[in-house]
């Protein structure tokens, strides 16, 4: 079986998608095992790619390695409408249109199975037809709200790790802004908790692959944290699963007329979290 990948691309593919989806060289390095140097030879064709290394890079940034070894394919960029890095504990009302406001809060209360086309139109003050300019199917609104979410989070993800000076605080600076998000952004958090599985295959596997990388931001921290010696737990991997699960289920009972305001639940979730990871 070869070892290495002959695609005289495949370098710059990783690169390319790594750019997209906003992951810096030291960041995949790390959730790699490698040094920055090693991963900017393998971009640059200077070291070359094995297949075992390939899958995990396509793993890490939740692409498939079809897509990395196709020659002459740019990556996609989405596009991101975004506060500035330095804001990303700020929030403001999420950029949604009428009809995906009136989607949203129609989806929370009904569920998505249970609501019609007509309950969105109706909340939105636009007719049935109004709402097909806008949006061709009440699956195109689901699909549009989850993804802006998921944007939204993972773009604070990015910019708070971006603080951090080593892999302690980028953890710390990480689940600060999961629980930040999923109290500012509970209702898109409840959505996506709740109705991933309405999603057509396709745009499922999407969602699952935009999970995945936001997953793998704290996994590369945990894993370097055990590696220095800082984080103690023997199972890095789950322990950051279990991180990023505990945070998004507060979306699930999180009241903003409760006694606790979102600064005071990601001060006790960073707590709980260090707890996890075996680091006090």
């Amino acid at each position: 079986m070869p070892t290495g990948v002959d695609a005289p691309d495949v370098g710059r593919h990783v690169r390319e998608a790594r750019e997209a989806s906003g992951l810096s060289l030291r960041a995949l390095a790390r959730a790699l095992g490698v040094s920055a140097a090693t991963m900017s030879e393998l971009e640059t064709g200077k070291t070359r790619m094995t297949v075992v290394r390939l899958h995990r890079i396509a793993e890490t940034l939740g692409r498939s390695v079809e897509d990395l070894l196709a020659a002459d394919r740019p990556a996609p960029v989405a596009a991101r409408s975004e506060p500035e890095p330095g804001d990303w504990r700020r929030y403001e009302p999420l950029d949604l249109d009428v009809v995906l406001e009136a989607a949203l809060t129609v989806f929370l209360r009904t569920g998505y199975h249970g609501a019609s086309v007509r309950d969105v139109a109706a909340g939105s003050g636009l007719s049935v037809a109004g709402i097909y300019h806008h949006h061709a199917s009440k699956q195109e609104m689901l699909q549009r709200i989850l993804d802006r979410g998921m944007e939204d989070l993972l773009w604070r993800c990015r910019a708070a790790a971006a603080h951090g000076n080593d892999e302690v605080e980028r953890f710390c600076l990480l689940v600060e802004t999961m629980a930040l998000f999923h109290t500012h952004r509970r209702e898109i958090g409840f959505l996506a908790a709740s109705e991933m599985r309405s999603l057509d295959p396709a745009a499922r596997e999407h969602m699952t692959a935009r999970r995945a990388l936001q997953q793998r931001l704290v996994d590369a921290e945990v894993i370097a944290g055990v590696a220095s010696g800082r984080m103690t737990t023997p199972h890095a991997r789950e322990a950051a699963r279990a991180v990023v699960t505990m945070c998004k289920s507060i979306a699930e009972w999180y009241n903003p007329a409760g006694p606790f305001a979102p600064g005071d639940i990601a001060e006790r979730y960073v707590q709980f979290a260090l707890g996890v990871v075996g680091c006090r």
